[in-house]
C-alpha cells in the first residue's frame, strides 16, 4: 500500500481513476486530477504548502514534488510528464509540459505550456520559461523553440503512454 498520510488535518485528494504505486508517498495538502499516475518511489509532500496537480499527469519513479513553507506552492497543469528522479519544488508548470529525467525546477519558476525541460537540466529560482521553448543545461537556458512534431510526438505521446501503463497495474 502507498503511504497516503494526513498532515495538520489535510488529507491528499486522489480520484479513483489514478494509479499510485505501492511504495509511493503522498502526504498533506495534495490534490491530484483525473487519470494521474504516481510511480514507484515518487514522493509528493504537501506538508509545508499546497500542491495542486491537474489531469493526465504522470509523476515517474523517484520524482519528488514539494513546496516552500508559507511561500511557494506547487501547481502543475494538465497533460504533464515529470520524468524519473526529477525534482519539482515550489513552482508553476502549465499544461502540456515534459520535465525530463533528473531535472530540477526550483522555487518560483514558471514553465509555460508546450515546453520541454531536458533531462538533467537545472531551472534556477525565478526562471520564466516561455511557451514553446526547450530548456537544457546547468543552469538551464533556452536551446530552441519546440516544433509541433515534438508537442504531439513527445509531450502528448508520453502522457498518453503513462495512462496505458497505469492501466496494466489496475487491471489485476
Amino acid at each position: 500500500m502507498p503511504i497516503i498520510k494526513s498532515i495538520k488535518g489535510k488529507l491528499p485528494q486522489i480520484p479513483q481513476d489514478c494509479f499510485v504505486a505501492e511504495n509511493a508517498t503522498i502526504v498533506g495538502d495534495v490534490q491530484l486530477g483525473k487519470q494521474c499516475s504516481v510511480w514507484f518511489n515518487a514522493v509528493i509532500r504537501g506538508d509545508v504548502h499546497y500542491i495542486k496537480i491537474g489531469d493526465k499527469v504522470n509523476i515517474q519513479d523517484g520524482a519528488i514534488i514539494h513546496a516552500t513553507y508559507q511561500k511557494s506552492p506547487t501547481n502543475i497543469g494538465n497533460n504533464v510528464s515529470i520524468g524519473h528522479n526529477a525534482m519539482v519544488h515550489g513552482c508553476t508548470i502549465h499544461d502540456n509540459v515534459l520535465v525530463g529525467m533528473g531535472s530540477i525546477i526550483m522555487d518560483d519558476c514558471v514553465v509555460e505550456s508546450n515546453s520541454i525541460i531536458a533531462a538533467g537540466a537545472v531551472v534556477t529560482k525565478n526562471t520564466h520559461i516561455k511557451s514553446g521553448s526547450i530548456y537544457a543545461g546547468i543552469p538551464a537556458k533556452k536551446v530552441k523553440d519546440i516544433s509541433q512534431e515534438l508537442i504531439s510526438g513527445e509531450i502528448d505521446r508520453i502522457a498518453n503512454n503513462y495512462i496505458k501503463y497505469a492501466s496494466w497495474y489496475t487491471e489485476e
